[in-house]
C-alpha cells in the first residue's frame, strides 16, 4: 500500500461527503486506502460514508477522542508507505495526491510534506509556519512582526516575506494536510496526545525535525480547506480559547521545562494587555457588539492567565476559576 489517508470525523456530514468524493475522483495512479476515525458522530456521518463510499474503512471510537487521539487510532491501523493526515473539511484538487506522493519519493531527505492550501475563494491560506519560539511569541505580542521584512529573526510566527508561491522547507505544517512517511510517523507514536487542541501538528513537525528529516512544502499541488467547518459553532467561545491557552503552556513546558512555561505566561500577559488596550480604544471610538465581545474575551483570558500557576497547570491540571460561566469542554482531553 503506497498511501493511507487518515480523516478524523465528528459530526461532519456537511463536509465529509465532498472530501471523500474528491479523493476518489482525483487520485488515479496511487494505490491508497482511506481510513475514517469517527469520534462518536450522531449526525448520520457514518451512515453516509458506508452508504456512498463503501470502500472506505471506518473505525468507530464511540466517544470524542479529540484530534490527536482520534487520528492516532487510524494511524495505528494504517498500512501505507505514506500517511496523509487530512481534515474532513477539505477538497482535493485534481492530481494532488498522485503528485505529492511522487514528489515525496524524489525527496528522501524529508520526512513530511505539505501542499498549497487555498480558501474557498482560491486565496492562499497560510498553513505553513516557522517553529514556535518564545522570541516569536514576544515579537507577535509587541506588534513587531513588520520588522521581519528586514530580517527573518523578527518573524512573528509566520513567514512574512513569503506567500506560498515557491517551494521551501517548513517549520511546521497545519494539521489539515500533512503527508508523513508511515514508518517515521509510527516510530514517533503519531501525535502527542497531551495536545488536545492546537499545537499537536506543530509538535509532530518539531519531532520530525529532531529525527534529522526536513519538512518540505511545494505549491505545485493544492487543496481547498474550508477552514473551521468541522468545529465552527461547537464550543463556548471562551472555553475554546482557554483550551488553546492550555496547550500552549503544555508545548512550552515540553520543550522548555518550568522556565518555558513561566516565560509563556509572561508573554501571554503582555500580549493580552496590549490587545485589551487596543480594543478598548477601538470600542471607545466605534462601539460595536463585535468589539464588545472581543474585549470581554480578552479580559477573561487576561484574568485567567494572571491567576494561573503555569507549573501546577501543566503538572497537575489545575486551572484558575473565573467569575463568568465557561461552558463544559465539549471534547474529552
Amino acid at each position: 500500500m503506497k498511501l493511507s489517508i487518515v480523516i478524523l470525523c465528528w459530526n461532519d456530514i456537511k463536509v465529509i461527503g465532498p472530501c471523500l468524493r474528491s479523493i476518489y475522483s482525483t487520485t488515479h495512479s496511487t494505490d491508497f486506502e482511506v481510513i475514517v476515525s469517527d469520534n462518536g458522530s450522531t449526525d448520520g456521518s457514518i451512515e453516509q460514508i458506508r452508504r456512498e463510499f463503501a470502500q472506505t474503512q471506518v473505525i468507530e471510537n464511540g466517544v470524542n477522542l479529540r484530534f490527536a487521539k482520534g487520528n492516532n487510532v487510524a494511524i495505528r491501523a494504517s498500512r501505507g508507505e505514506y500517511v496523509l493526515i487530512l481534515n474532513p473539511d477539505t477538497v482535493i484538487h485534481e492530481g494532488t495526491l498522485d503528485g505529492i506522493v511522487q514528489y515525496a519519493d524524489r525527496h528522501p531527505e524529508a520526512g513530511a510534506f505539505g501542499c498549497r492550501v487555498e480558501c474557498a475563494d482560491g486565496s492562499y491560506q497560510p498553513c505553513v509556519r516557522p517553529l514556535h519560539t518564545i522570541r516569536s511569541e514576544w515579537i507577535a505580542a509587541l506588534g513587531l512582526g513588520k520588522l521581519a521584512h528586514l530580517s527573518d529573526w523578527f518573524h512573528p510566527g509566520i513567514y512574512v516575506n513569503w506567500n506560498g508561491e515557491t517551494e521551501r522547507t517548513a517549520g511546521w505544517l497545519a494539521g489539515c494536510f500533512i503527508l508523513v512517511r508511515g514508518e517515521l510517523l509510527k516510530r514517533l507514536g503519531g501525535f502527542d496526545e497531551q495536545f488536545f487542541y492546537y499545537y499537536e501538528d506543530a509538535d509532530l513537525c518539531r519531532r520530525i525535525w529532531e529525527t534529522g528529516y526536513s519538512i518540505l512544502y511545494t505549491p505545485k499541488y493544492s487543496i481547498t480547506h474550508l477552514g473551521g467547518q468541522s468545529t465552527v459553532n461547537r464550543f463556548d467561545r471562551l472555553a475554546f480559547a482557554l483550551d488553546g491557552e492550555i496547550t500552549r503552556y503544555l508545548y512550552y513546558y515540553k520543550y522548555g521545562g518550568d522556565r518555558g512555561a513561566r516565560r509563556c505566561r509572561t508573554v501571554a500577559l503582555v500580549g493580552l494587555a496590549i490587545r485589551r488596550a487596543a480594543y478598548g480604544l477601538l470600542q471607545m471610538a466605534h462601539r460595536t457588539e463585535a468589539n464588545r465581545k472581543r474585549l470581554e474575551l480578552l479580559r477573561n483570558l487576561f484574568d485567567w492567565n494572571y491567576k494561573l500557576n503555569p507549573i501546577r497547570l501543566v503538572q497537575k491540571g489545575e486551572e484558575p476559576s473565573l467569575n463568568v460561566r465557561v461552558a463544559d469542554r465539549v471534547m474529552e482531553r
